[in-house]
C-alpha cells in the first residue's frame, strides 16, 4: 500500500505540471492577437483601473484593435490568484480558471517585485515589452509604439496565407481521340 501510494505520489509530481501546461490562454493567441497582461501584485496600486479607464476611451480602443490585441488581468488577492482576458468580442472575454490563471503567471516567468506590472506578449509568445509601475510610468503609446516598431514578419505572422490559385481547366480533346483519365499524364509525342 505504502508502495502504491509513493508511486502515485511521483507520478503526480511528474506529470501535474505537464498537464497544467495545456491551459495556458497565451498558447491560444499564438498568431492571432498581441495579448498585454496587467499582473496586479500590490492591491493599492491604481495602475490598472487607470489603465482600465484608458482602454474605455474611443481614442485608445481603436488603436488597441488595430493592433490585434487582447487584454488579460491577473489580481492576487487573499484568495490566490484571479485573472481575467478582456477582448474585442465580448463574448471571447471571460474568467480564467485556476489552472489557466496559474499557467499564465507560469508562462510570464515573473520575478520577485512589487507594483503592477504590464507585460506585452508578441504574437510569436515572446515578450516584447516589461514595465514595473512603480517605479515606471505607465503609457500605452509606448506599448502601441513597440507594435509598430517590430519587424515585418512578426507583424505579419497572422496575415491570412493567399489562396493558392486555381489550376486551368483542361484542353478539350481533339477530334477522335479519347478523353484522358483525371490523374494520368499526356502522352508524349512519337519522334519520326
Amino acid at each position: 500500500m505504502l508502495i502504491r501510494s509513493l508511486t502515485l505520489a511521483t507520478l503526480m509530481a511528474f506529470t501535474g505540471p505537464l498537464l497544467a501546461a495545456d491551459d495556458n490562454p497565451l498558447k491560444q493567441e499564438l498568431g492571432k492577437t498581441r495579448p498585454l497582461v496587467v499582473v496586479e501584485l500590490d492591491a493599492g496600486n491604481p495602475t490598472l483601473a487607470t489603465l482600465k479607464k484608458q482602454l474605455e476611451e474611443a481614442a485608445t480602443k481603436q488603436s488597441f484593435e488595430e493592433r490585434s490585441m487582447v487584454f488579460y488581468t491577473v489580481k492576487f488577492g487573499s484568495i490566490g490568484a484571479e485573472g481575467e482576458k478582456f477582448a474585442k468580442d465580448p463574448k471571447d472575454s471571460k474568467k480564467l480558471t485556476p489552472p489557466e490563471t496559474n499557467a499564465l503567471i507560469r508562462a510570464l516567468k515573473l520575478g520577485v517585485g512589487s507594483g503592477t506590472k504590464v507585460i506585452l506578449i508578441g504574437k510569436d509568445g515572446e515578450k516584447k515589452l516589461e514595465k514595473t509601475v512603480p517605479p515606471d510610468s505607465l503609457d500605452l503609446k509606448e506599448f502601441f509604439s513597440a507594435i509598430d516598431q517590430m519587424p515585418q514578419a512578426e507583424k505579419e505572422l497572422a496575415a491570412p496565407a493567399e489562396p493558392e490559385p486555381v489550376p486551368a481547366a483542361p484542353a478539350a480533346p481533339a477530334k477522335g481521340t479519347k478523353p484522358a483519365k483525371p490523374g494520368s499524364k499526356a502522352p508524349k509525342p512519337l519522334e519520326d
